[in-house]
């Protein structure tokens, strides 16, 4: 199907269903393309979230994975919130269950509980803060300056680089990206020294060796901002390849490589593809509604308790966005 063809069924579909698509960075590029020709949003998980909630529609498209659906639900109750596959998970959300993230919290009441976006709704409930991987290093900084003692979950990689960066008495739990994970040091190594001009940008749930070897670190949203604000024509990026699409519609003029996962036998020298964010498609897009099976389910005491967090992280940020301003 043409691209034009499939922007005006999906445009009839959701003004028929009174409904607005948000979407991930690391979905499909057509995908994407669809939620912006549509009115929607592409953003980080927060941000989608936050903008659907201050949408008129009644019903929210989710085009990501399952936390991210969870997520619009509890800051927007009153709205039908569909994902376009209900398969669509997180490795760090299925490596942080709810019973034994609970028992470990549990095992240590003397600490306040902060929890990375990438986590269900249940496990969110029992945090005393969320976090986005944009505002986890302040955050942190704030509380250990409060003389706080913390848990950290789900994601290791990131939460050692909060320690190198605060120094925080923070108990981490054993999670990971499959994604972020398979980078390797030595293979991006030798990229780096094939194109000498090149800035590396990482996400910062990637090992430490691949941290180290970066120009830039940081959120979706930051590594987008920091390939548009390069001076270099080689950008060489750790982080899903979805993330291209904005990065290429900035900077048409700059090539963009994918970190290496593999070394020079393998057939596949970079397969940075989360398994869950590609299985969103167009097709689904035009599907979302024929079951109605994939919306979004929450208990009211989840929704309740899940909010307290999120709602500290955002007026956090604020303020503190507020303060380095002024």
């Amino acid at each position: 199907m043409e691209y034009n063809e499939y922007l005006l069924k999906t445009k009839s579909l959701l003004e028929s269903n009174n409904a607005k698509i948000i979407a991930h960075y690391y979905v499909d590029e057509l995908v994407q393309r669809l939620a912006e020709d549509t009115g929607g949003l592409v953003s980080d998980s927060l941000e989608m979230a936050r903008y659907g909630a201050k949408q008129q529609e009644s019903t929210l498209i989710v085009a990501g994975v399952k936390f991210m659906g969870e997520t619009a639900k509890i800051l927007s109750p009153d709205k039908k919130i569909y994902m376009l596959d209900m398969e669509a998970t997180c490795s760090l959300d299925i490596g942080c269950d709810y019973v034994n993230f609970k028992k470990f919290c549990d095992d240590h009441p003397d600490r306040e509980v902060v929890v990375y976006a990438n986590t269900s709704a249940e496990v969110k409930s029992i945090a005393d803060w969320v976090v986005t991987s944009s505002m986890a290093v302040s955050l942190v900084e704030h509380l250990t300056s409060l003389g706080k003692k913390l848990i950290w979950a789900p994601d290791k990689y990131l939460g050692n680089y909060i320690l190198e960066k605060t120094g925080a008495d923070m108990l981490l739990w054993d999670g990971s990206c499959i994604v972020h994970e398979e980078y390797k040091a030595l293979e991006l190594r030798n990229m780096i020294k094939k194109y000498p001009d090149s800035d590396v940008l990482v996400h910062p749930e990637s090992p430490r060796s691949i941290i180290q070897m970066a120009h830039v670190v940081g959120s979706t949203t930051k590594l987008i901002e920091a390939s548009k604000n390069s001076s270099k024509k080689y950008i060489i990026v750790a982080t899903e390849k979805g993330i291209f699409y904005q990065m290429k519609k900035y900077s048409p003029e700059k090539i963009f490589f994918e970190a290496p996962t593999e070394g020079e036998g393998a057939t596949c020298k970079s397969c940075g593809r989360c398994p869950w964010m590609n299985l969103n498609t167009a097709n689904k897009v035009l599907n979302v509604f024929k079951s109605k099976s994939n919306e979004i389910i929450l208990a009211h005491d989840i929704i309740v308790k899940a909010k307290v967090p999120i709602d500290r992280m955002v007026n956090f940020r604020l303020n503190n966005v507020t303060h380095k301003a002024s």
